[in-house]
């Protein structure tokens, strides 16, 4: 890659704010090394680790990354036989428990949220179990580097002889410093320590009267520190035992150098796995912070970037542009006014580039789409060399040279003001003739300028396209939009009107313009009133689509509890017919149990056959029940086929609709009203068939006729659209019969991937929400299951 395009891109400054979230040396390292990649398979491979980490950092909110070290110069010397000091074994044993910990935190993740991490597993699989060195040394020696009395049998003997000694004198210094002449010899009652031996604070004039050794004295001169003669012979002592303790512990110390050194190869390994889960984390905290997404990466040249921001600019303050190319054109020229977003946006693509071959996301939106590229050359800003002696114009043509010379079809080429710095004329000429040798030569090229023979470009190559930054004349300011497709016009005069000019000024140099450059102007005018109507109907379109659907869901839901209502009536009345005629059942039934008591009593002469003829008559006289709702019967049905268009009768909710098509042997798909339904066939009837309907189509989408896919693809949508379109296409798929459908929202920062979710569990006719499996499209994809 380029070094000068990644000094002039300030790919420099994305990875000091990338090193900014590193866990330990071993990521920030990592980072310091880290260059964009020209090989497709290590992009891809890079951009899946970040994004895996990002699952987790969504899941989990981060990952255990403390207590990781750079142990490499340790675990080295101890294979060449070095003794390692307390702290850096401390390291060691840290680093160990640091990676038990984190695969211990991979596990619990994959089993708690049933989701695959294959990378973290992976790397998980090659860290080395070193639990019984860490525990060697943590038995050893504390987390403060401090040798402990544990380490070794003879050390903890040594300690207590030291102790023992170091009370013996302390006991007779105190007997010495609490002597009745003590406070008129001494300089103060204390005992202390010089050349790690215990003395007192005698006056000078005092000096023969204790005797003994002189180690030190005041920077007055009048405080000699001296060690009493009496307790020489117990400070040498005590000097004994402390060179025998150094000596156990620098054997302790050797002991577990050489255990380091016997794992020196694992732990090598451990620790540059731990370099790079603490590379791939730093990389997903950085992308959190800018709002950023993975991009879908390729080699066919093609960018799609939707509302791409500058890595570097304040989230709040950045404007977010689409920018594409590299299918319809590969060649882009942006005219615009100056401190209008050109630069930026040249800015955005290529350092964009560079952070996608890097392994970082992007700040876009999910379904954004980045080339990698073989090179990626730029030429951008003033450049005046004075050393050299060198004109702007001469320093940027010498950068431009030694481009030519090297540009294939696998670069990605970035001019700033090309042609700048000249007589206007033969700058544009310039321009123009650079422009062709880099696009015939196959490479990508973004190019701002602002000479006017530039914006007819465009219209004379294939490939390649006029864009603009857009400038607001009524405020003055640039909006730092760009507009793809749209050349940049002159605002002078409107700008000049504006801030005061006479108006007959202005109309006299209007006389001065060729009457090509005013055809030109009104045409960019045009095209320019043309996008902003186009833009103002697509809002009002969008507003009145939303409305109609809120509309459509407040009616559908009516209907339902319509028909829920009308049928727990008809239930009722059913129930409470039942209820009278059991009544006078059991009513007719005692009456003719009366009449046979009766006629035995009385002799009557009422023969059984005749109460039986009774009791018959009153059975029929009975209302007969069903447990179907009555169905409705057409005075002008006729027995026929039924085929798409039909008006008929659906007997089971007596209303009347169409026909849009059959969905299986058994049943149709009808509409009645707004209302798109399954019913099965033996519950229509055909009514009439006055004039031939077309079958409608399952559903529609701003005019455009489409049959319900198993999937919906929603990358690149925004948040609210594509909720709308879950509910539209929820609905065709019922109506479709389908018992389970796919829909793709991408990874990316999960908001969208939430949003499906919770929409799609508060459907009544959902079952069952899942992510995707292996070959499903894993996290990306989310599987509804319908009743």
């Amino acid at each position: 890659m380029n070094a000068k395009t990644i000094k002039t891109l300030e790919f420099d400054k994305i990875k000091n704010l990338v090193m900014g979230y590193a866990a330990s040396e071993l990521g920030s390292i990592r980072i310091n090394r880290m260059e964009p990649s020209t090989s497709l398979e290590e992009v891809i491979q890079w951009q899946d680790e970040t994004d895996e980490a990002s699952t987790v950092l969504r899941l989990k909110g981060g990952m255990p990354l403390s207590g990781i070290f750079d142990i490499r110069p340790h675990v080295k010397r101890s294979q060449i036989g070095g003794t390692l000091s307390p702290l850096e074994l401390v390291e060691i044993a840290s680093t160990i428990r640091a990676s038990k910990i984190i695969r211990q935190f991979v596990e619990n993740l994959v089993d708690s949220e049933e989701i695959e991490l294959p990378i973290l597993e992976n790397k998980k699989e090659a860290m080395a179990i070193l639990t019984s060195l860490e525990h060697m040394i943590f038995d050893a020696i504390d987390e403060n580097g401090d040798v402990l009395d544990s380490a070794s049998a003879e050390l903890r003997s040594i300690r207590q002889k030291i102790r023992s000694s170091e009370s013996r004198i302390r006991e007779k210094l105190e007997g010495s410093i609490r002597s009745k002449n003590a406070q008129t010899m001494l300089s103060d009652a204390i005992i202390t320590i010089r050349n790690d031996r215990y003395v007192i604070p005698v006056k000078q004039e005092y000096r023969g009267h204790y005797g003994g050794i002189v180690h030190d004295q005041s920077s007055s001169g009048q405080t000699l520190f001296i060690e009493p003669e009496a307790i020489v012979n117990f400070n040498n002592q005590l000097r004994e035992q402390r060179l025998k303790e150094q000596e156990e512990i620098d054997r302790i110390l050797l002991e577990l150098s050489l255990a380091v050194s016997a794992e020196a190869y694992d732990l090598l390994m451990t620790v540059d796995v731990l370099g790079g889960i603490d590379f791939m984390f730093s990389k997903a905290k950085y992308g959190r912070a800018i709002k950023a997404t993975k991009p879908e990466v390729n080699d066919q040249g093609i960018i799609h970037l939707n509302k791409a921001r500058h890595p570097l600019l304040p989230i709040d303050e950045a404007v977010a542009n689409d920018i594409f190319m590299g299918e319809d054109f590969t060649s882009i020229v942006i005219t615009g006014p100056n401190t209008g977003g050109k630069t930026v946006t040249l800015k955005t693509i290529g350092l964009c580039t560079l952070m996608a071959q890097a392994g970082l996301p992007l700040p876009v939106l999910d379904g954004s789409k980045i080339a990698v590229f073989d090179s990626v050359y730029s030429d951008i800003g003033d450049e005046q060399s004075i050393e050299q002696s060198l004109s702007t114009f001469s320093s940027h043509m010498v950068n431009i040279v030694s481009i030519l010379k090297q540009v294939d079809h696998g670069s990605l080429v970035l001019f700033d003001e090309l042609g700048a710095g000249t007589d206007p004329q033969e700058g544009a000429a310039l321009a123009i003739s650079i422009l062709d040798e880099v696009h015939n030569k196959g490479a990508r090229v973004v190019a701002t300028t602002h000479y006017p023979e530039l914006k007819a470009y465009g219209y004379n190559r294939q490939g390649v396209v006029n864009a603009s930054v857009e400038f607001d004349v009524n405020t003055l300011s640039p909006t730092y939009r760009l507009l793809i497709g749209v050349p940049g016009r002159s605002n002078a005069f409107e700008i000049s009107k504006r801030l005061g000019l006479e108006q007959s000024v202005i109309d006299h140099a209007k006389t001065f313009v060729g009457t090509d450059s005013k055809a030109v102007e009104a045409m960019i005018a045009s095209l320019e009133s043309s996008r902003k109507s186009a833009e103002q109907d697509y809002e009002d379109a969008h507003d009145y689509l939303k409305e109609a659907e809120k509309l459509h869901k407040d009616i559908q839901k009516q209907m339902i509890e319509f028909y829920d209502k009308r049928d727990d009536l008809y239930e009722k009345a059913r129930q409470k017919a039942s209820a009278v005629i059991d009544q006078a059942k059991a009513e007719s039934e005692e009456i003719l149990t009366d009449l046979r008591k009766l006629r035995l009593e009385k002799n009557a002469e009422v023969k059984e056959h005749e109460l039986i003829d009774a009791r018959k008559r009153l059975d029929d006289a009975a209302p007969k029940q069903s447990n179907k709702i009555k169905k409705i019967k057409s005075t002008q049905s006729t027995k026929r086929v039924l085929q798409p268009g039909d008006e008929v009768n659906v007997l089971t909710f007596g209303q009347r609709g169409n026909l849009i098509s059959k969905v299986s042997d058994t049943e149709w798909g009808v509409q009645i009203g707004i209302l798109k339904m399954k019913v099965q066939e033996k519950d229509l009837e055909f009514v009439k068939s006055e004039k031939k309907v077309e079958p409608k189509p399952l559903a529609t989408v701003k005019g455009k006729e489409y049959h319900v896919g198993l999937e919906l693809d929603l990358r690149g949508e925004r948040f609210e659209n594509a909720l709308l379109r879950v509910d539209k296409y929820i609905d065709d798929a019922l109506l479709a019969g389908y018992p389970r459908v796919s829909i793709i929202h991408g990874k990316g920062t999960g908001a969208l991937r939430s949003g499906v979710q919770e929409k799609l569990k508060s459907h009544r006719s959902v079952k069952r929400v899942r992510l995707g499996e292996n070959g499903e499209g894993g996290s990306g994809v989310t599987v509804v299951e319908f009743k």
